[in-house]
């Protein structure tokens, strides 16, 4: 059997760190309504208690060194118990959520997913309104983390780019993961700082810019508004669209932007790939709109641009409902649900890298169709792809459209019709958020939905953000055996 005794001490340590962070909408309100803060002094009471003794009864007696098993257990572990546990303000206070209903905003907090089943947030309290944007920016930070000092050594296809790089003596990442871990951990305060600066000198309360600032960076989209952005003006929205772009690149780059005498994200392709889909998709629905639905220039370019930056970098905030632009454009937003942002990024969905390993997969096939005795190698911005890198990939893509097919079947079962089961099952694996239709599309709750679809959809929640890997071989024999 496995010994679970490290990783109950982690995951007491992960609820601490929660409980913790409760404190901050407990001070939110009790500087502005005063109506949820026992709801999150009891919710934190309860948490760090139940963390305090998890982490005391499991203490080891020297420091853990984890097994590829107990590896598996820790980012399972530490994510539900936080998706779980960062639910109980919202069962304790005023808005009296059913638990389905807690669990599923918490756990699409906490995965930066952005599905709500609230209504009516512009006159919500902002303690509610502050743990929900806390929630996806600790959600942000939890899984850029986990990328980097976790999946790869899981062998979770494509994170192995990072254990590549930081072999690379050349690189200005520190070798070590904790060095790399706390620069990106800086450099996800510090952007999350100016954002909220120029979020309130485009005009957003001081309330707003935090929550958007935060929101945005973690690639999350919950708003302080039914609206979401168009509730504010173009240059908030622009500002978020930099933070977007900013939470969906690769962060390795931004704790080691120089290489070789070159800004290093100038020279990561995969960096190159990601402008180059953003950019594509909004020239060609620039230009829908402009020609279809009697726009002008800018407003086409304005609502083209901002929502494929959303839904790339499966963000989720939006201005409007763009499912009605028409089907080329529903078509359009559903296959960018696919994409994703980077690897190593906050963003959820595929990941622009392991698109880039299928192509060049398929271009060495074909030549060697062509050239049968040839020999040829598969690289990626400059890396040279190892077979089990490919084979991993390869799995994960098949393996990603697998529990898609079953997630959307599970949803018909439900009841839903067949864009609201294809939109969902896509949006809660890639952490997009808002899916199309007028049942979950953008500016529309999840709160209708029946309970079973619900819980189908907090897990697909939570297996997207752990790449799908972590959370299913829990359910095999293999496993749990010696």
């Amino acid at each position: 059997m496995v010994d679970i005794r490290p990783v109950l001490f982690i995951s007491g340590f992960v609820l601490l760190i929660l409980a913790a962070a409760m404190g901050v909408p407990l001070v939110v309100d009790l500087a502005t309504t005063r109506s949820e803060w026992q709801a999150f002094a009891a919710a934190a009471m309860v948490t760090g208690l139940f963390g305090l003794l998890l982490a005391a009864a499991n203490r080891p007696e020297s420091e853990p060194d984890l097994t590829i098993r107990q590896t598996f257990l820790v980012t399972a572990a530490g994510w539900l118990l936080a998706g779980l546990f960062g639910a109980l303000p919202l069962l304790f206070g005023t808005l009296r959520l059913s638990p389905v209903d807690a669990v599923f905003e918490t756990v699409s907090g906490i995965t930066t997913t952005g599905a709500t089943v609230l209504t009516g947030l512009d006159g919500m309290p902002r303690a509610i309104l502050m743990w929900r944007a806390l929630l996806q920016w600790l959600g942000g930070i939890g899984i850029i983390v986990t990328s980097v000092a976790l999946l790869p050594v899981l062998r979770i296809g494509g994170m192995q780019l990072f254990r590549m790089e930081s072999s690379d003596k050349s690189e200005k990442v520190k070798a070590r993961v904790s060095g790399v871990s706390s620069g990106m951990l800086l450099a996800y305060g510090n952007f999350t700082l100016l954002l909220a600066v120029g979020l309130s000198a485009a005009g957003m309360t001081p309330l707003e810019a935090v929550c958007h600032a935060m929101t945005a960076l973690s690639t999350g989209g919950f708003s302080t508004s039914d609206q979401s952005l168009g509730h504010f003006g173009d240059g908030a929205r622009w500002i978020c669209v930099l933070g977007m772009l900013l939470g969906g690149a690769t962060f390795t780059r931004y704790v080691a932007p120089w290489r070789r005498d070159r800004w290093a994200i100038l020279g990561d392709s995969q960096i190159r790939w990601y402008a180059a889909i953003i950019a594509g998709f909004s020239i060609l629905l620039t230009f829908w709109n402009w020609t279809t639905r009697d726009l002008g220039a800018y407003d086409s370019f304005r609502q083209s641009v901002f929502n494929v930056v959303s839904v790339v970098t499966t963000t989720g905030f939006h201005t409007g409902d763009y499912g009605a632009w028409g089907g080329f454009a529903e078509v359009a937003f559903f296959a960018m649900m696919f994409i994703g942002g980077c690897t190593g990024s906050a963003a959820g969905g595929i990941k622009v890298f392991r698109y880039q390993v299928l192509l060049a997969v398929t271009r060495a096939q074909v030549r060697r169709l062509l050239h049968p005795h040839g020999v040829f190698v598969i690289d990626v911005n400059h890396l040279h792809l190892t077979d089990q890198v490919v084979r991993s990939v390869l799995g994960f893509m098949m393996f990603y459209c697998f529990c898609f097919v079953l997630l959307a079947l599970g949803l018909t079962l439900a009841g839903l019709d067949i864009v609201t089961c294809l939109s969902g099952a896509v949006s809660a694996l890639a952490n997009v958020g808002p899916g199309l239709g007028h049942v979950i599309g953008p500016g529309a709750a999840f709160g209708d939905l029946p309970e079973e679809a619900k819980w189908l959809l907090i897990f697909g929640m939570m297996v997207g953000r752990l790449e799908l890997a972590p959370v299913l071989i829990l359910f095999t024999r293999i496993f749990w055996r010696e």
